[in-house]
């Protein structure tokens, strides 16, 4: 066994045993070991200054080894540097395992949101939007409990009507909360013999919602449709106007909930009200569940 090969069994083992006990087993000289812990040291010190360019050369191109590397860094940094001591700098600063490193696959749904390019975004092409027709979500959080606590809400609202169709809140923005909210949302449609065929859902490209678990529920199994935004919440305005208003209005109501269940049942008794009894300019100043009743039987 070389010699750079005790040294590093020795820093391996160093973490869960003596130091002693270590260098004894492998007749490794304690001058021998401080003498390649302060080599160490300083060797990567005086290359300090390639770290950044190695560690960008080998994100951009991670096929390269040592000896492409060390043309690309002369080549384009400037630097000429030995091959060598590339080596020996991709050893000492791991950068292998960023070379190694892969973006993962894009899914199924990234692969057609790529390819549909502008077609992806349903709703930015419809002049007239009937009721329950067009239907918006997002992830947004709220705090409670006097600002010391967060949790996520996601709310299904109409673009037509305005009403809060379903809504959903736990501590972590999950494929599993969008589907609580979903199926709330899926349930108040049906009542009113809304076909959920016929209605697009829309959102950002957050990765619950390009996940599996979301398009399968909405496009395979109830077979409505879904729209992408793709420029994030500059092509969502309708959702960020009612996070906006639902955080500002019940902002104090919100931080007064100290518990979990006491901001669920604050969120449900807004919710409520919101549906009831809110008054919305762009209906009529009605609440949506009054402008709904005016509106049947449906257009």
């Amino acid at each position: 066994m070389s010699t750079e090969e005790k040294v590093a069994l020795a820093r391996e083992a160093q973490g869960e045993h003596a130091l002693s006990s270590v260098l004894q087993a492998l007749e490794l000289p304690r001058s021998t070991w401080y003498y390649h812990q302060s080599h160490r040291v300083s060797y990567t010190a005086k290359y300090s200054h390639l770290r950044e360019p190695l560690e960008a050369i080998a994100r951009q191109h991670p096929e390269y080894g040592y000896r492409r590397t060390a043309v690309e860094l002369r080549e384009t940094c400037g630097y000429r540097i030995n091959h060598k001591v590339v080596q020996r700098l991709h050893r000492e600063w791991d950068l292998p395992l960023i070379r190694g490193t892969r973006l993962p696959k894009p899914s199924g749904i990234r692969r057609v949101i790529a390819t549909a390019g502008k077609r992806i975004n349903l709703v930015a092409t419809r002049e007239a939007i009937r009721p329950f027709g067009v239907a918006y979500t997002d992830f947004t959080e709220l705090v409670y409990a006097d600002g010391r606590r967060k949790a996520y809400l996601v709310p299904i609202v109409d673009h037509s009507t305005k009403m809060a169709l379903g809504w959903a809140v736990g501590e972590r923005a999950v494929t599993e909360l969008a589907l609580e909210a979903w199926r709330l949302a899926s349930q108040t449609l049906e009542r009113r013999g809304i076909n959920l065929r016929q209605v697009i859902v829309h959102h950002d490209q957050d990765p619950v919602f390009t996940g599996y678990g979301w398009t399968a529920q909405l496009l395979l199994q109830d077979q409505a449709r879904v729209s992408y935004a793709l420029n994030g919440a500059t092509d969502n305005p309708e959702m960020e106007s009612f996070i906006g208003r639902f955080k500002t209005e019940n902002r104090s109501l919100l931080l007064d909930a100290q518990t979990p269940g006491q901001l669920r049942a604050t969120v449900a008794e807004r919710m409520d009200y919101y549906n009831h009894r809110r008054r919305h300019s762009s209906i009529g100043y009605q609440a949506p569940v009054a402008y709904v009743a005016s509106l049947q039987p449906w257009p």
